[in-house]
């Protein structure tokens, strides 16, 4: 079974530090972990703000503890908030259920880890964890039905 492995996650974290950079997007941190919610790679702009990369690692732990991407997650947490918020106790706050996670997935559709990203909007965010997948070759799942 295909494993997302370190250097595939450092390069995909650098990669949205990049695109943020050449983009015009405020300095990010970024959270790669892998399919059993381990960090493989936190990196953060050197510009982010210290808790960018927490916020990170939240969105992408979210993914990964409910199976969705972070906006699948948003409308669900806006239509269960006391779920939600059970969760975060559960979890001592650990999850954000926002865009920005990412499910990473391979081609046959495995997840293979997550990505989250903090530092701009969230949109900002999830643009620059999908263009990190994809220019690694793997598949993203934000929670919308519009990646292929």
């Amino acid at each position: 079974m295909q494993r997302l492995d370190l250097l595939t996650a450092t390069n995909m974290a650098s990669d949205a530090i990049r695109i943020a950079r050449e983009a015009g997007i405020k300095p990010l941190g970024v959270a790669v972990l892998d399919a059993a919610g381990h960090p493989l790679a936190i990196l953060r702009d050197e510009h982010a703000t210290f808790l960018r990369t927490q916020i990170a690692t939240g969105k992408a732990r979210g993914c990964l503890g409910m199976g969705f991407g972070g906006r699948e997650l948003a409308r669900r947490a806006q239509a269960m908030p006391a779920f939600f918020d059970a969760i975060n106790s559960l979890t001592g706050g650990e999850v954000i259920p926002v865009a920005g996670g990412v499910l990473i997935r391979n081609a046959e559709g495995v997840v293979l880890g997550a990505i989250g990203i903090s530092g701009d909007t969230s949109d900002n965010d999830e643009r620059c964890a999908l263009l990190a997948i994809a220019k690694a070759g793997l598949v993203a799942d934000s929670g919308d039905q519009t990646e292929g």
